[in-house]
């Protein structure tokens, strides 16, 4: 099969081979793989940016998220069948979706939503799950609460506020003015031009902060909440908990702690929480999301598709910072 390789750390380009089509055991199924997405995590594993967390073999296909048709079942699988359209994001041990075909655990995908195309389909396992997790599992929000979604208008962002708002939630979100009428129509009730205002200076008594940004973002986001609220963010420092729950070692977890210290310094400064979010793979959560999409509550938000010849300008426009939504990747047929 064709697919899209690195083989090192810091690989400047992605190298278009032909890899073998992957076996799968009695709890996966094959996929070939229709459309895939380009998420911020594939230039940090290409980089090396998550050694600490996820260890890799060489050569590795990258990719994190996809839609497609299944090929071949395993003989535990119960819940699919061969032909079945699905979506899903596979867990860490078994990335590279920027590939003809993938196997995947079948606890890790869903049904493809029926109203949407494979590319809309492939745009959302990776920020589905992550705004999932991070409203629900974590922050535990209900309605009427109030939640600052970090840049609106990125991929993220785009998913996490119409579910916010599916869940009946107050919603301000950053973005420049160019993105202000996309985030209005996903129904944002508060904007922030962060070209021009500090959110930290217009915002307060928040329930929760879904960072997406780190750095002074992640920083000032304690600043807006109310008493017991969370911060919870997908590029700040992993904690010592991230470490446990994946089990990567006490020396490495430690690592964490030491790195974490200052922001859950600056959490207790506040009276808040902070929370590093590494999304778990989960079929039942996407399920969830399948039926979201259905009814419409949820509508896939893409900027450019790209041919899957052309995945390295696809991974090269996402590094700029310019997409409003997902970036997606199409296989040839």
């Amino acid at each position: 099969m064709k697919a899209m390789v690195i083989h090192q750390y810091k690989d400047e380009l992605l190298s278009e081979e032909t890899m073998p089509i992957p076996n799968i055991n009695p709890d996966e199924v094959r996929v070939k793989i229709k459309a895939a997405s380009i998420n911020p995590i594939d230039s940090k594993i290409k980089d090396g940016e998550l050694k600490i967390l996820l260890t890799y073999q060489f050569p590795l296909i990258l990719g994190n998220d996809f839609s497609g048709i299944i090929t071949e079942v395993g003989s535990n699988v119960k819940e699919f069948k061969v032909g079945d359209e699905v979506y899903g994001r596979p867990r860490k041990t078994q990335i590279g979706t920027f590939a003809e075909y993938i196997a995947v655990n079948e606890a890790d995908i869903a049904l493809k939503p029926s109203n949407v195309s494979f590319e809309e389909a492939a745009s959302l396992p990776l920020v589905g799950l992550t705004s999932y997790q991070a409203l629900n599992d974590i922050m535990q929000l209900k309605q009427g609460d109030k939640v600052l979604i970090q840049a609106g208008a990125g991929g993220v962002g785009t998913f996490a506020i119409q579910l916010a708002k599916s869940m009946g939630l107050y919603v301000a979100t950053t973005a420049s003015p160019k993105g202000f009428d996309l985030v209005s129509r996903l129904g944002a009730d508060e904007i922030i031009n962060y070209r021009e205002q500090s959110f930290w200076n217009e915002l307060s008594d928040y329930d929760g902060v879904f960072d997406t940004l780190g750095g002074d973002n992640l920083n000032h986001a304690f600043e807006v909440l109310k008493k017991g609220g969370t911060v919870t963010s997908i590029s700040g420092i992993p904690t010592e908990k991230t470490g446990k729950e994946m089990k990567i070692g006490f020396v490495k977890t430690t690592l964490l702690r030491v790195a974490s210290a200052k922001l859950k310094r600056i959490a207790k400064q506040y009276g808040v929480n902070y929370e590093f979010l590494f999304m778990k793979p989960s079929g039942q959560q996407l399920e969830v999301i399948r039926q979201l999409v259905e009814n419409g509550s949820i509508k896939p938000v893409i900027d450019k598709v790209y041919d899957f010849k052309e995945t390295q300008a696809a991974l090269e426009y996402s590094n700029s910072g310019r997409a409003k939504g997902k970036i997606i990747v199409k296989m040839e047929d």
